[in-house]
């Protein structure tokens, strides 16, 4: 297990902790900017969070919110939550990558057994998990990044899955491997996809389940300018809309994608819903990958053994942060302990050295 070396202390604002966004973040990117973009999978909003000049080396907030339905056309309502499982970025723009999984209802406390048993049988489907956002950036010289339909140079936000025929889910619903896990929620290991990773003109998605007889798989997509404005279709190469990797992460699904240079560091941990081994990966040279491989584990070397909680404390997102001792991750966590929950409207997240 691998040392904390301090806490990130998030601060979000009252709106924000209404609605439990800051206890169910799901993904987060770090800006060169000097800011933090994050997403809570209740939501169909984005966040941005700046560093604040305080007593506290590591402290962001000033936090502002942007909605998905102001940026894209969706195609679901638009405040219905897009679960957000993966933001990643590059000079230009923000990705935000829904789950495009599917639902069952929870048990609650308060529920009978009979009533129990039928919400167990309630599986849902929202279309706005469906969507892959790209995010147009408008950077100032005296103003946080922020996210806009069109910039100033003239670069629009667009979205893949605005129309259900054009969404990552059709595509995939002939495929050998992936297709007969569309009909089965996220948590009982069907498809949920947790990460996203900009490589050049395509993206890597990654698959917190299905695992296939303990394989990981990430998926690398092409998105493009589709004929409709603000829409984005697949683009096919190598005879395909889509390519797929197969990983030997230990039995573990992929819960977030954070690219460093030209390797790939793969948060890996449960697909399912229950505590267990959360760890680090990286894949060597991700960047130069040119053809559907399978990376056996000695190909994918563990960087980082992370901590994790009864029930609680799951790392959800990591992301790159460079210092002048050297690069460090930044690790949040979805249902996080009450540890971290220094203040009402904050939240710490850990800071790790990287080996």
């Amino acid at each position: 297990m691998h040392d904390i070396e301090r806490r990130m202390a998030l601060r979000f604002h009252e709106e924000s902790v209404s609605a439990d966004t800051h206890v169910n973040i799901s993904a987060i990117r770090g800006d060169a900017n000097g800011c933090l973009w994050l997403a809570g999978d209740e939501t169909a909003t984005v966040e941005r969070l700046s560093a604040e000049p305080t007593e506290h080396p590591d402290s962001y907030g000033a936090q502002r919110t942007f909605r998905l339905a102001d940026l894209v056309p969706l195609p679901g309502p638009e405040d219905s939550e897009a679960d957000i499982e993966g933001l990643g970025l590059d000079e230009d723009h923000l990705w935000a990558v829904g789950s495009h999984s599917l639902v069952r209802k929870k048990i609650k406390p308060k529920h009978d057994d009979a009533k129990a048993v039928k919400r167990l049988a309630r599986v849902r489907d929202e279309a706005n998990r469906h969507v892959v956002a790209r995010l147009a950036v408008e950077r100032g010289a005296d103003e946080p990044p922020r996210v806009v339909p069109e910039t100033s140079d003239g670069r629009r936000s667009a979205v893949l899955g605005a129309r259900r025929k054009d969404s990552l889910t059709e595509a995939l619903a002939e495929d050998a491997h992936l297709s007969p896990f569309l009909r089965i929620p996220a948590k009982d290991n069907g498809l949920d996809i947790e990460g996203v990773a900009v490589k050049g003109e395509h993206l890597f998605l990654g698959l917190r389940g299905p695992v296939l007889r303990g394989w990981a798989v990430l998926l690398e997509i092409a998105p493009v300018e589709g004929p409709n404005p603000g829409e984005l279709v697949l683009d096919p190469f190598g005879g395909s809309r889509y390519r797929k990797h197969f990983l030997d992460l230990g039995g573990l699904g992929v819960r977030d994608l954070c690219p460093h240079g030209e390797d790939l560091l793969i948060l890996a941990g449960p697909s399912m819903e229950l505590d267990g081994p959360v760890r680090v990966h990286r894949w060597k040279g991700a960047a130069r990958s040119r053809d559907p491989e399978v990376l056996r584990a000695e190909r994918l070397p563990v960087e980082l053994e992370l901590p994790h909680g009864s029930g609680d404390d799951h790392a959800e997102g990591i992301s790159v942060v460079s210092e002048a001792e050297g690069d460090k991750l930044l690790v949040v966590y979805d249902s996080p302990a009450s540890h971290r929950l220094r203040e009402e409207d904050t939240v710490l997240g850990d800071i790790v050295a990287l080996p």
